[in-house]
């Protein structure tokens, strides 16, 4: 009986874990917009009326909860210290850390191979 309440407890935690894990980070990924290459950058928030800021930068954002913004490259890389990797997102004054896109600051001239290996 001790085996079984113990192999009950599992989804519990498994579950609790899950439901840590489902309120996302900011992330960021390269796009193409009008204006040639953009940082997209999204997130979620509480009150859809909560300022966004991009490296203490407010930026416009689309959507309510589920929100996005998309900034030109250079107007990113003129935000951001030389060859960074991470972006400082706030929300609503509570700030995080997310990774940038492998290259972000590399010029494409300057880039003569990338190698991606799997883990």
């Amino acid at each position: 009986m001790k085996a079984v309440a113990k192999w009950m407890l599992i989804p519990v935690l498994l579950g609790s874990a899950t439901s840590a894990f489902a309120t996302s980070e900011p992330s960021t990924r390269l796009v193409e917009c009008s204006t040639g290459d953009c940082l997209l950058v999204t997130g979620r928030r509480n009150d859809r009326h909560a300022p966004v800021s991009i490296n203490g930068h407010k930026v416009a954002v689309k959507g309510a909860s589920r929100w996005q913004a998309r900034l030109p490259v250079e107007t990113f890389r003129a935000w951001s210290a030389p060859n960074a990797r991470t972006a400082t997102i706030s929300v609503d004054g509570q700030e995080a850390e997310t990774r940038l896109p492998v290259g972000m600051f590399v010029r494409p001239e300057e880039l003569t191979a990338l190698i991606i290996r799997p883990k």
